[in-house]
């Protein structure tokens, strides 16, 4: 573990306060997570060696007032009565301040307190020195508190994977570890259970609640053969999954591993105040000893314990608590508040590097549209559309082509507003309809006999090999378009395309009046990805690029910002061709719903829910806690500068030194946590 100058407890039964290297979560690959869900708890027990220094502090206290003349309030009843108010929070920060000298590493805040507080005891300035240890306890539990508080913001994830998955074993339910569940196995999911492991859909169709794995408010309807994910919920009736993937390698899993490592990528600012404190802290106390002894020589009736009190208050004055504690808290926050937007940021760095963006490249397909096609618009030459929509979707329920696929839905849709009833009978879904002698054209669509009638569907060259005349124009449509004919007439066409995703104008324009420029990157046709763009309003956009190319035009944009070293390039995308520029940007953004696991693990941010619109919730997260950190800093620095100067002038006790420091460190924790009480859009 990193010591840098963090709160690090060295023995087993002392809960760890390294909050640059925290472990936020379980491992996840084995059952035993289940037992360990609740994480560390603060409970009477945490708070009760406190509160017994308190009471023992305060009748000490009461007694130095009304009964220090009386024999009973005299050496040694009073050293003891305040050792005993002492030891319950003392003697963990004397243990831990050894432990750490063990290890070599001298200078830290238990170090500090350790000499200050004894050294208050050897000039009988008792009560300030249980203060002060004590009120650096109070401190530390409620640095607990705020770390908790931001923890569980990303342990809540643990919540949706269940441990335990109900397996169909020689055809019977059996109830096993997840863990134990092999690929090919099948699991039956009831109503209201959450999905345990990541899968396809056995059974021909199912509701889930994906809202608290993708942050989604509208159930998903999967039908037969499409993924389902570990930590949805099965609404309505009783499903059967087919198993994909091992328990440790669903997607959930090595997103929760992703999370773990999540504060081991440290901000330059924590780097910055972890060099800072090694340098910082040694400095004070050679100071504090200075200030001790130095005085000897100019004045003429210097007292050493005046001057070694006041050593003692630089000492504690000097302790870098609210820098080493609210900091990284801070960025743990962040992530916290990143977590309850459904967007996981693998690291404090890249909060910081989100505020440094200047350019965000985007993906198209799957990034700001939803990569599944869709008929967008139907022209009808001589027919009724509906019927047209009914005819053409029979001849397509013969192919498996993704634009068969798009027209049977379409044709089922206004089946559907239309309220005509189903027939068993017919892929399409309509009443039913003679279809016969299909045949498929490679590359030109399909031809058959439908109600009788010859029925051509496909492009351009289909009409033009059957000798049926259409206007030219609708070759320049950007879209997949797909064109009929009715016993060697036009009959009319389809234009079919990728759909947007709701909030991909709003993900745009947010972007720009955070004065992000905006680019677009596609593998589609120029005049698709041209279409898109317009639609959007990116600010530049390149279509019919390989992977290859894509990179190019990435190493294009970042050179482009070379001059400037604070401004940074995002990459967001989904698919696996998007790992090498994920990999390659300054920060890379993955869309985790289902987005591929090689983007994902490559990528420094995942957005859950597949909502571009997050992408500037996230810089907005960023910011807000650079911000945060850095009135933290400036509070610590300002406020222990002005009284240093106090202390060391002789015109600051310990209470004012009890102040700077777990004051100001309080405040600072305070702050730190705001960050997950702020509204983000």
């Amino acid at each position: 573990m990193a010591h840098d100058h963090t709160h690090t407890h060295d023995d087993e039964d002392d809960h760890d306060h390294n909050h640059d290297d925290v472990a936020l979560l379980e491992d996840g690959t084995t059952p035993a997570a289940a037992t360990a869900k609740k994480g560390p708890q603060q409970t009477w027990r945490t708070y009760a060696p406190a509160f017994s220094s308190l009471v023992l502090l305060l009748i000490g206290i009461a007694l130095d007032q009304f009964a220090k003349t009386t024999s009973f309030w005299s050496e040694p009843v009073r050293l003891i009565w305040y050792l005993a108010a002492y030891l319950p929070v003392g003697w963990p920060v004397l243990r831990r301040a050894w432990g750490r000298i063990l290890a070599k590493d001298v200078f830290t805040e238990f170090f500090l307190m350790g000499v200050a507080t004894v050294g208050a005891f050897g000039i009988r300035e008792y009560p300030e020195s249980v203060a002060v240890m004590l009120f650096y306890t109070i401190g530390e539990l409620f640095q607990d508190a705020a770390v908790l508080r931001a923890r569980r913001s990303i342990k809540a994830l643990l919540d949706v994977r269940p441990d335990e998955v109900t397996v169909i074993r020689n055809g019977q339910p059996r109830t096993v570890q997840a863990a134990t569940v092999a690929v090919g196995d099948v699991v039956q999911i009831k109503p209201g259970e959450k999905v345990g492991l990541d899968g396809t859909m056995r059974s021909a169709t199912g509701s889930f609640d994906t809202a608290a794995l993708t942050g989604e408010s509208v159930p998903r309807t999967i039908q037969q053969g499409e993924v389902v994910l570990a930590g949805m919920i099965n609404r309505q009736s009783l499903v059967e999954v087919d198993v994909t993937t091992p328990y440790q390698d669903s997607k959930l899993s090595r997103i929760l591993k992703l999370v773990q490592q999540a504060t081991g990528r440290k901000a330059q600012t924590q780097e910055f105040i972890a060099r800072f404190a090694a340098i910082y802290t040694p400095a004070i106390c050679g100071l504090a000893v200075l200030v001790t002894v130095v005085p000897y020589f100019f004045v003429a009736d210097y007292q050493f314990q005046d001057w070694l009190y006041r050593g003692l208050v630089f000492l504690v004055i000097g302790c870098p608590c609210a820098l080493v504690i609210s900091i990284p808290l801070g960025y743990f926050g962040g992530i916290g508040a990143g977590s309850q937007q459904g967007i996981l940021v693998k690291g404090s760095v890249f909060l910081d590097l989100m505020t440094q963006l200047k350019t965000v490249v985007m993906d198209k397909t799957g990034t700001l549209t939803k990569g599944v096609f869709k008929v967008q618009d139907v022209k009808a030459v001589g027919i009724d559309s509906t019927e047209l929509a009914r005819l053409t979707a029979a001849l397509e329920s013969k192919s498996t082509h993704p634009v068969a696929t798009a027209l049977i839905e379409y044709a089922g849709q206004i089946h559907a507003d239309h309220g005509l009833a189903k027939s068993e009978s017919n892929e399409s879904g309509f009443e039913s309809v003679s279809v016969d002698s299909v045949e498929e054209i490679p590359g030109h669509g399909l031809t058959g006999r439908v109600n009788g009638k010859v029925m051509l569907a496909g492009n351009a060259k289909l009409l033009t090999k059957f000798g049926v005349s259409f206007d030219e124009a609708l070759t320049k449509i950007p879209y997949t378009i797909i064109l009929t004919a009715i016993d060697g007439q036009f009959s009319g066409y389809f234009t079919i395309a990728d759909e947007l995703k709701p909030d991909a104008v709003e993900a745009v324009n947010r972007l720009k009046q955070d004065g992000i420029r905006t680019v677009m990157l596609s593998g589609d046709k120029s005049a698709v990805v041209e279409a898109v763009a317009r639609q959007v309003g990116v600010d530049e956009w390149h279509g019919d690029l390989l992977p290859e190319d894509k990179v190019a035009q990435v190493e294009r944009l970042k050179a482009e910002l070379a001059g400037n070293p604070k401004a940074k390039l995002a990459f967001v995308g989904d698919g696996v061709n998007d790992a090498p520029v994920v990999a390659l940007a300054d920060v890379g953004i993955a869309m985790g719903g289902l987005g591929s696991d090689a983007t994902i693990e490559t990528a420094d941010v995942i957005i859950q829910n597949d909502a571009p619109a997050k992408i500037a919730t996230a810089i907005g997260i960023g910011r807000a806690t650079r911000r945060i950190v850095w009135q933290n800093i400036t509070l610590s620095l300002i406020v222990k500068g002005i009284v240093l100067i106090l202390g060391a002038g002789g015109l600051a006790t310990m209470w004012e030194a009890v102040f700077a420091d777990v004051g100001v460190a309080m405040l600072a924790i305070l702050n730190a946590v705001r960050v997950q009480n702020l509204t983000f859009k």
